[in-house]
């Protein structure tokens, strides 16, 4: 045949409108950056980078990507400067909860007046200590899932849960789309509409009315 006579036939459209990113509820990320202890660099740093990812809705890339110097003072106020793909600059007020974790774990690990290094340091082996070096992603992922799983968390969360769950919590709390939007400095709100996971509670209530005794 010269031509394909199922050529200008389109199939239906696929749409994906639920992330599969494993979310937490505000009790269990509660309960997991409490489960960290503060007494060495390493758990103060661990706290606070879990506590970044969840109240600025940063991505783990930009989160270990960030310098000293990315905290920045403006005007009385604390901002958190986040370098993301393509080269762009996404900066944010910080949460006070934020500002807290932040500020213990600079105070423990010395290096507040080198604004040029690497704001998460890996550890040095077993010793609760910092080296100078920057900490991987993949390192960030490996401490977040060793974390969850002391705090008793069956989901498999991962780095990217906690920009999850602060996106729906912050549409629980009577946020805008289009405000989480900017603030995940997402290009779509479809993209932010993929964390936003308020109906599943609603969702599973309703289930739940199926009472076969």
């Amino acid at each position: 045949m010269d031509n394909n006579p199922a050529h200008a036939v389109r199939g239906p459209t696929h749409e994906v409108t639920r992330g599969k990113t494993p979310i937490l509820s505000p009790e269990q990320t509660r309960r997991l950056i409490e489960s960290i202890p503060a007494e060495t660099q390493v758990q103060l740093r661990d706290r606070a980078l879990i506590a970044l990812m969840t109240y600025s809705f940063a991505r783990v890339s930009a989160a270990v990507g960030m310098n000293v110097q990315d905290l920045v003072q403006t005007a009385g106020r604390s901002w958190v400067r986040l370098h993301e793909k393509r080269g762009k600059i996404h900066e944010l007020p910080i949460h006070h909860k934020l500002l807290d974790h932040l500020e213990a774990y600079l105070d423990a690990a010395g290096h507040r007046a080198e604004p040029c290094e690497p704001l998460f340091r890996s550890s040095r082996g077993r010793s609760g200590l910092l080296t100078t070096r920057r900490l991987s992603r993949h390192d960030a992922y490996a401490m977040v899932r060793r974390r969850a799983a002391a705090a008793g968390l069956v989901e498999k969360v991962g780095n990217h849960s906690f920009r999850g769950t602060g996106i729906t919590t912050f549409l629980l709390n009577e946020g805008t789309l289009e405000l989480a939007q900017e603030m995940a400095n997402h290009s779509s709100p479809r993209t932010t509409k993929l964390y936003d996971r308020r109906n599943d509670r609603i969702t599973q209530d309703a289930i739940e009315r199926i009472r076969i005794e």
